[in-house]
């Protein structure tokens, strides 16, 4: 089953001032979006979702890391990353899932930009102009809280019932003025080893 895009969006958001002071360095955030139709709706319970994962994930994978890349410049000049997914009424949230949690999608992304952490993600149900929430988190360090971010936007027509929302979200910078320290400051605190957090 070819994949049925109906449109791309991007969603570009630079702040320049925060807490009423002016931030050292804008803070960009990018999500690049992906409105298509959901391949399992109308089919009753599928057993087997892969055929179309394989299908369609790595064409949405690379259509939407190139879209980040594009605007922010280079896969280097990404700092943190996240991916989204929000599936229409008429689907399940592991249709929305299907599509981000699988290395066919997030391999692309990963690679684009030299990452080492995980990609942190939302995959949720709901109807047209339901909101897409993007967690960041830094792509090579996973306890920099100053990255810990989250893209906020929404797209006023999707996803329709049979539609899924697919995204990718990027920020150049970390929050600006952030003041409360690392995970690693806290684990020293605790009298935990950095290294092997579940000790004491």
């Amino acid at each position: 089953m070819p994949i049925e895009l109906r449109k791309t969006l991007l969603h570009v958001e630079t702040t320049f001032i925060e807490g009423g002071r002016a931030a050292p360095v804008p803070l960009r955030l990018v999500a690049a979006l992906a409105v298509l139709r959901n391949p399992w709706a109308g089919r009753g319970f599928v057993e087997d979702l892969q055929p179309e994962i394989r299908e369609i994930a790595p064409i949405l994978g690379a259509l939407l890391t190139k879209m980040i890349i594009e605007t922010v410049g280079s896969g280097d000049d990404v700092e943190a990353y996240g991916k989204a997914a929000v599936v229409g009424l008429d689907g399940e949230v592991e249709h929305a899932s299907a599509l981000i949690h699988t290395l066919r999608f997030g391999n692309h992304y990963r690679e684009a930009v030299g990452a080492k952490s995980y990609l942190a993600f939302t995959n949720t149900r709901g109807p047209a102009n339901a909101p897409v929430m993007i967690p960041l988190m830094d792509k090579n360090d996973e306890g920099r809280r100053s990255h810990y971010l989250t893209i906020q936007c929404a797209v006023p027509d999707a996803p329709a019932a049979g539609e899924i929302v697919v995204a990718l979200g990027a920020s150049v910078g970390g929050r600006p003025h952030h003041r409360i320290g690392d995970r690693y400051q806290d684990l020293k605190d605790l009298g935990r080893d950095v290294s092997n957090p579940a000790e004491v």
